[in-house]
């Protein structure tokens, strides 16, 4: 097979919501069709059977939330598919905002009965930023709800999105009859058995034949009809072209649980969902149909093994292929580096991969190389940029609570702060370290992580930081800049790229110091 045929038929995309709208699930019906996994292991309750394919950390066990970003690929109808299932938590935002660095397109869970949630509004806004394709998936249908239209309505004000529904629900919670395809033009019955592994249709062609009133029954039938011709009233017509260039969204409803209306969403995703994308890097737009091998590390990930102390970094393809023991230029370091076992992803498995095409993602063994951001190429200088560190929004000292295990404990820390799990900053005045996070729950992550994997104990100290601002001087000679270095002294740390970082104490203070250093500029995000 081709070069380019074996690009063409990957799609690459990641599944966004809020925590508890039935991510996971999704993901692992998705693998169920695709002949990956032969049972899925139910999520219900946070009690967890059989724990989920894809969320293999203690702690995600032990609460059932996705933490780790992972990767699952399958084989689906000829296309090579590869999804990134994110946390939805909202204290692992950064770690989605970075997956979404990585994927062509994105499948958006929206939980009926709850709409649209905080942690939705702020990841789409994303997407949207980046013009990324997303089709929407409501889910929970067998479950009682808000009504289509108004989740439809809901869905456009808060989003911001304009949407099309391809498929739509008759009923819901207890009348929940089934899904009429308005895409494929067919209705799909909910027998409510989830044993069933994948449910039969039944083709309509036309909403007004008798056939439809023996399926669902008289009532249903009706409210169906004139459903559908509002549908048709309001709502565009689907066009493939503005859904690629992010200016409309499809619509699918269905229930994840009970593996209904999955298939739909998968044969309809295959059709239109975008092949690899050109990405644009600082020196020129690189496109996947090169020959020549480009690609950047989203995510760095330690211990994936507890066995072994691996590191594994996420590399996403861009352009050309990727081969096993061919030597590829570190960008950063100006290096070449050779990989003797990179790491493909098939469902849960992770298996070593002699040759990978744009729009995969290879797992490469790392010894403390990479960063996140960084560009491996075949030669040329590339940087691909967009994969920003934001100001946190928790303080807190770390302290060691095992002086035996100083050594473990450092370690420990600079290998989750390469993972990008939080950032670490090192107090210019007396050296102390301090942790910033996104979010409160990272803490407890990082405590529990450092003891398992590392053997290190560690207590933690509040620090009242309002935020943290990477400082860029005009002038590092200037007497303003010496003033400031002097009189902020107290509130001076350093990052792990080594740049000068302000904790300013209060909004107030951050503007008192902006005001009496005009000259200084004051940044909330640090591009690596």
């Amino acid at each position: 097979m081709s070069f380019l045929k074996e690009i063409q038929r990957r799609r690459t995309f990641g599944i966004i919501s809020h925590p508890d709208a039935g991510k996971t699930t999704l993901t692992e019906k998705l693998l169920l069709f695709g002949g990956a996994i032969q049972e899925a292991g139910a999520v219900k309750s946070n009690k967890i059977k059989k724990g989920a394919t894809s969320d293999f950390m203690e702690i995600e066990r032990q609460r059932g939330i996705s933490v780790a970003t992972s990767v699952l690929a399958f084989e689906y109808d000829g296309i090579k598919i590869n999804i990134l299932d994110t946390p939805g938590h909202k204290d692992f935002a950064e770690d989605t905002f970075r997956t979404l660095t990585a994927v062509d397109s994105v499948i958006v869970v929206i939980d009926v009965a709850k709409g649209v949630e905080e942690q939705t509004e702020k990841l789409v806004e994303v997407c949207r930023m980046r013009n990324i394709p997303m089709i929407v998936f409501i889910n929970k249908m067998d479950r009682e709800g808000k009504d289509a239209f108004d989740l439809l309505d809901e869905v456009e004000q808060k989003l911001g999105l304009s949407v099309t529904p391809l498929s739509f629900p008759i009923g819901m919670g207890y009348d929940f009859k089934g899904i009429y395809n308005i895409w494929e033009k067919n209705i799909n019955l909910f027998s409510g058995d989830s044993r069933k592994n994948i449910e039969e249709t039944i083709e309509i062609s036309d909403l007004e034949s008798p056939e439809l009133t023996k399926l669902v029954g008289e009532k249903s039938a009706n409210t169906l009809r004139e459903e559908i011709e509002l549908v048709e009233g309001i709502y565009p017509p689907f066009d493939k072209d503005a859904y690629l260039n992010g200016q409309l969204q499809p619509v699918f409803f269905g229930s994840a649980l009970n593996n209904f209306g999955v298939r739909e969403l998968l044969d309809c995703f295959i059709e239109i969902a975008p092949k690899p994308r050109p990405k644009q890097s600082e020196e020129r737009l690189v496109t996947p149909e090169e020959d020549k091998f480009s690609g950047f590390v989203f995510k760095i990930h330690a211990n994936m093994d507890p066995n072994h102390r691996d590191r594994l970094a996420f590399v996403k393809i861009v352009s050309g292929t990727f081969e096993r023991n061919k030597p590829y230029l570190h960008v950063r370091h100006g290096k070449k580096l050779k990989f003797s076992s990179p790491n493909a992803f098939f469902a849960e498995k992770k298996e070593i991969v002699d040759i990978s095409y744009a729009g995969d993602i290879v797992g490469l063994h790392d010894t403390g190389n990479f960063k996140i951001g960084d560009t491996l190429t075949e030669g040329e200088v590339i940087n691909y940029k967009g994969v920003p560190s934001f100001s946190p929004e928790h303080f807190r000292y770390i302290n060691n609570a095992d002086p035996l295990k100083s050594k473990q404990l450092f370690k420990g820390i600079d290998q989750l702060m390469d993972e990008g799990v939080a950032q670490l900053f090192t107090l210019e005045l007396n050296g102390r370290k301090v942790i910033g996070t996104v979010g409160a729950l990272q803490y407890e992550v990082i405590q529990y992580r450092l003891e398992h994997e590392y053997g290190a104990k560690c207590t933690y100290e509040n620090l009242n930081v309002y935020k943290a601002c990477w400082v860029d001087p005009k002038d590092s000679k200037s007497e303003e800049y010496k003033d400031f270095m002097r009189v902020k002294q107290r509130f001076l740390a350093k990052d792990k790229q080594n740049q000068l970082v302000f904790l300013a104490d209060s909004h107030f203070s951050l503007e008192m110091t902006q005001q009496k250093y005009p000259s200084l500029k004051f940044h909330f995000t640090s591009e690596f």
